[in-house]
């Protein structure tokens, strides 16, 4: 039996400000295509369907059409509820909707009653285990400690509980959204270390076949039974170096597991350049990115003048910037306390400005700061006499 393995679609999800929404229809495209050439007998969405609980009316129409495009496909499709998904809302109409093939798991207490397939080798069961907030599911599981590791495992011993009263030879399946140890995290993933230890180990799933993963970014692989899908799209420059796809899982009679990388569309490709400015502008080495989406670290010792502007002349996408001057001697291991102990405002001020700037006050700022701290003080005076004369 083949599953294609996808997740972390985050409808309504911008990119710097660039709308998505165009990148993400073309992924929903991309998915029903590869549905229909490779001959996909399910499909597996490990959650973060949409970006935020109350997504906007767009993503919830591309939502729409996908369910009805996935419907009309005749496969069915296995969906969870992630940690940027609303369960409750995601969940409406769920009884409704699996009667055209969409099952929709977002109640963790359902999370040992299965969809079950069946090939020619017999059946399938794939569980739908929503992503599970600890501090709100402890009670379901009768967990006595809060954390990710005790509700997720007690999630999966109702599971093989389960499993354990079907027909020997059973095949079976876990889509779940979770933080497990070794995956690798990008900026992109909201923390779900609220509510106790974030991470799991890949033993938690011991007694399935196959563990299809949501939550991290990048495509990668804990281990062969055990698989994170990534996002199709890239929501950070962390992920410049990712490689958006998704899993073909070819599940065998046995149990055995091969899996194929589908690539996804990529909208613009993302480049991360570092250096000065002029060499920026120059290099011919840096041809490849003029198209690609950029994120500029300026390292010139004086904020440049106009930077943003000036890249863009060359790359016309760039979408971040920001300053890291070489040669600055910080000390980031004392407090602010301590590095402002003996310093008179006026230094203070100084080494404000020369911080956000890249290089200091000339003595003009200088003179204009001194009169500024010299007014301060002068009214600071006046108040206070103010005060004594009015108390005698």
């Amino acid at each position: 039996m083949k599953f294609l393995h996808t997740s972390d679609w985050h409808l309504g999800r911008s990119f710097h400000r660039v709308n998505m929404l165009d990148a993400q229809a073309a992924f929903i495209d991309h998915l029903v295509e590869a549905v229909q050439e490779h001959g996909a007998d399910a499909v597996l969405v490990a959650g973060d369907v949409y970006d935020r609980a109350v997504p906007p009316l767009p993503a919830v129409e591309l939502y729409d059409r996908a369910l009805h495009r996935l419907a009309d496909l005749g496969v069915p499709t296995v969906m969870i509820s992630g940690n940027h998904d609303s369960a409750r809302r995601l969940g409406v109409g769920a009884g409704l909707i699996g009667r055209a093939g969409i099952h929709l798991r977002t109640d963790p207490a359902g999370c040992a009653d299965p969809v079950v397939l069946a090939d020619v080798h017999g059946e399938v069961a794939l569980y739908g285990l929503p992503y599970l907030e600890p501090a709100l599911v402890k009670d379901t599981f009768a967990t006595g400690k809060v954390s990710h590791e005790a509700v997720l495992g007690a999630a999966m011993d109702r599971i093989r509980a389960d499993l354990a009263g079907r027909a020997p030879g059973t095949r079976s399946v876990v889509l779940a959204h979770a933080f497990v140890t070794g995956g690798q995290a990008s900026d992109s993933e909201r923390d779900i270390a609220v509510g106790g230890v974030e991470a799991v180990p890949a033993a938690v799933f011991d007694g399935v076949d196959y563990a299809a993963l949501g939550h991290l970014h990048g495509c990668q692989t804990i281990n062969e039974r055990v698989r994170y899908s990534g996002s199709p799209l890239a929501y950070s420059f962390s992920e410049a170096g990712h490689r958006k796809s998704m899993w073909l899982v070819d599940l065998g009679p046995g149990g055995e597991i091969t899996a194929e990388r589908i690539d996804t569309p990529v909208p613009r490709p993302l480049a991360r350049l570092r250096g000065r400015l002029e060499e920026l502008l120059e290099d011919p080495a840096h041809t490849a990115y003029e198209d690609s989406w950029i994120e500029a670290t300026l390292t010139d010792p004086l904020r440049p003048e106009d930077p943003m502007a000036r890249l863009a002349a060359r790359f016309p996408h760039t979408l971040s910037l920001a300053f890291d001057p070489e040669g600055r001697d910080e000390d980031g291991t004392a407090s602010y306390a301590q590095r402002l102990k003996g310093r008179s405002d006026q230094e203070i001020a100084e080494d404000f400005i020369a911080h956000v700037r890249g290089g200091g006050a000339d003595e003009a700022e200088r003179a204009v700061l001194r009169g500024a701290f010299e007014d301060v003080r002068t009214e600071l005076v006046r108040t206070e006499d103010g005060r004594q004369e009015a108390g005698r």
